[in-house]
């Protein structure tokens, strides 16, 4: 009991528990199943092994990548093309491990590197929910959190490439909206946790606005970059000014 109250005085996750990691990535799960589900099925449709799926989803491991791979190998897109294409569009994850990186500063840059590995949008989306009363976040707690939604994504894809000859129109079920609707449910429990709602939806409005407008002249990928760095300047330079 004491050492769980000097924990929390230090402001890190409850007694960093691997166990507690894994109960804290539960909710993404079914956005997990659906869209790796749904990943399995283009990925198979496009001419794809059960062997090559496996691979890609062990070794590539990005929802968003492995679709694209998925389409340009349909298409007989070059090698070159597809990682440059990749390449571009996982620059996202620089920002996303920027912003936890601050709550990891009394880890090794080797551990670092283990847990930025396995980083995702959703994870981080869970991570970053815990930020707001802590000052780091445990290495346990979040190899939980990475781990399960590694090992759900893997499943989920393999399970897309067995059943989805059955499945031609996963759209049909909903399947494509399961990730945004569980982003929303992410964001609106950092915004309750934080208490500065008006704040939040400024910034989140801001970065509507910026993602619509860039998507109008570049890629959708360029907007929400573009749009992340926009809208958390905002809000930190109001957060400093007030």
């Amino acid at each position: 009991m004491q050492e769980n109250t000097d924990v929390k005085r230090q402001g890190v996750v409850s007694t960093g528990d691997f166990i507690q990691g894994v109960k804290d990535c539960i909710p993404t799960l079914l956005g997990y199943l659906s869209i790796g589900f749904a990943a399995g099925v283009v990925e198979k449709t496009s001419g794809l092994s059960i062997l090559e799926i496996i691979l890609m989803s062990v070794l590539i491991y990005a929802g968003s990548a492995q679709f694209i791979i998925a389409g340009m190998v349909a298409a007989q897109g070059s090698v070159a093309a597809i990682i440059v294409t990749i390449f571009f569009v996982n620059l996202r994850h620089l920002l996303l491990s920027a912003a936890l990186s601050p709550y990891f500063r009394h880890l090794t840059p080797l551990k670092n590197m283990l847990i930025g590995t396995l980083l995702t949008d959703e994870t981080f989306g869970v991570a970053i929910n815990q930020t707001a009363n802590m000052q780091r976040l445990s290495e346990r707690w979040m190899h939980g959190l990475n781990i399960t939604a590694y090992l759900n994504w893997i499943a989920a894809n393999i399970a897309g490439a067995f059943l989805g000859q059955w499945i031609t129109n996963p759209e049909k079920f909903g399947l494509d909206f399961a990730l945004p609707a569980m982003f929303i449910g992410l964001l609106v429990l950092l915004m309750v946790s934080r208490a500065k709602v008006v704040r939040d939806v400024i910034v989140a409005i801001i970065a509507v606005v910026v993602v619509v407008g860039v998507t109008l002249v570049s890629s959708a990928s360029v907007g929400v970059i573009v749009a992340t760095v926009i809208a958390a300047t905002v809000g930190m330079v109001v957060e400093k000014w007030k």
